[in-house]
């Protein structure tokens, strides 16, 4: 779903009101309950109303976990309602209805996970599951400034719950289903100076850095990071924007048949450009920033079983010498996002013992945390990103900085 005219610039832009609870044994297991109802969220009504009657609104349904489970459902028809309107000896205890056709985003729903209801400005709903203790309800409650909810609890955005779209914000949402369009005035010159077509990724990494001066690399590398993907960020949607819709304009008929297939296609072409393009940009400008620093490293140097880790140090040389000093030896994983896929890291460079990635992934979760601990893997996060991370995990997390000055100190002697 994507968000036109006016641009964004806060969450209120974006949503009215939400509301989160956790989800009881009578809401998730078939055997208590045949009901296809949240219940127990009296306290909604002020984000949904308490007019009398049933009252109906378009919702997508979303399951989303650690281990990339996403589920989706869009804009089923959902009914709010109050069951015991008609008899005056009761209290009213509203109800969410959802149709059985959710039934994908349902199915998966356990016992203590976390249901957050949103009401968009369009008036259309957005209801997440998440699982319990997982990363992406941490980014939630983070994102809306919501304590651990152990009861019902709902928010009006106002000016002091209120978050600007910023780098991580945006990409919360956007993990949501929800891009928010950025401005840019450059499109026109994109498309003289690409052809009207997507460069490389080195290409357009390089273009994004020649718009952005007075940069710092040496004194605030985490900065500048940020900076650059967030550049590179709006200049590729102004692009793709622009290129998707003059595909969508020739449309998908061919001798009056509905091309499906060659629809489906490229809508996946499109979803995996921006994945890979999202992660080759980031090892773009995370090699500039090392080399800027005089760091020696290989990218994607090759050690044993084929095994390429985004970023060796020394190099590749260094590492085959069984008598080079394993301690002056170290790894850099690079992921946009970690997810689960943290664990790919572990099986690079089997001589280093204590592996480092690096992920602009805001709140993992203290499950997650815990076991790269437990795994001897030190998370590195730009600056900007560790207030998303709770106190103690913000003592043990590195930054940018952090991971080159170690290198530096490691290469001292080298």
């Amino acid at each position: 779903m994507q968000y036109k005219g006016k641009w964004k610039s806060k969450l209120s832009d974006v949503f009215t009101g939400i509301a989160v609870k956790r989800l009881s044994e009578v809401e998730t297991n078939p055997s208590k309950s045949h009901q296809h109802e949240f219940q127990g969220i009296n306290k909604f009504r002020k984000i949904l109303g308490d007019e009398k009657g049933k009252t109906f609104f378009e919702a997508t349904y979303l399951y989303l976990s650690d281990s990339d489970q996403i589920s989706a459902m869009p804009l089923e028809p959902t009914t709010w309602y109050d069951p015991r309107e008609n008899d005056p000896k009761r209290s009213a205890e509203w109800r969410v209805y959802y149709p059985a056709s959710a039934s994908s985003v349902t199915s998966l729903i356990k016992s203590g996970d976390l249901l957050l209801l949103g009401k968009k400005v369009d008036g259309t709903l957005l209801i997440i599951i998440a699982e319990k203790d997982s990363t992406i309800e941490n980014q939630l409650l983070w994102l809306f400034q919501l304590p651990e909810p152990s009861t019902t609890r709902e928010i009006r955005l106002t000016s002091e719950s209120d978050r600007n779209l910023d780098f991580v914000v945006r990409s919360i949402l956007e993990f949501l289903g929800i891009e928010i369009e950025t401005d840019t005035d450059m499109l026109e010159e994109m498309l003289v100076r690409f052809g009207g077509n997507f460069p490389s990724t080195k290409i357009f990494s390089e273009y994004a850095r020649s718009l952005i001066e007075h940069v710092d690399i040496l004194s605030n590398p985490d900065s500048v990071l940020i900076t650059w993907l967030e550049k590179e960020e709006t200049l590729f949607r102004s692009l793709e924007r622009h290129i998707v819709s003059e595909r969508l304009r020739t449309g998908f008929i061919t001798d009056n048949i509905i091309d499906v297939d060659g629809f489906v296609s490229y809508s996946l072409s499109v979803q995996n450009r921006r994945k890979s393009r999202a992660g080759a940009a980031l090892e773009n400008h995370i090699e500039v920033i090392l080399n800027a620093h005089g760091l020696r490293f290989c990218r994607e140097g090759i050690t044993e079983n084929k095994s390429r880790p985004d970023f060796l140090f020394p190099g590749v040389e260094e590492y085959k010498k069984l008598n080079f000093d394993t301690k002056k030896l170290a790894i850099l994983g690079s992921k946009s996002t970690c997810k689960d896929r943290w664990r790919q890291v572990l099986s690079e460079a089997r001589r280093i013992d204590k592996k480092h990635l690096l992920t602009l992934e805001p709140s993992i979760s203290s499950k997650q945390t815990d076991e790269m601990i437990n795994h001897n893997l030190q998370l590195v996060v730009p600056k900007s990103i560790h207030p998303t991370y709770t106190q103690a995990q913000q003592s043990w997390l590195w930054n940018f900085n952090d991971f080159i000055s170690e290198i530096k100190d490691r290469q001292k002697s080298v």
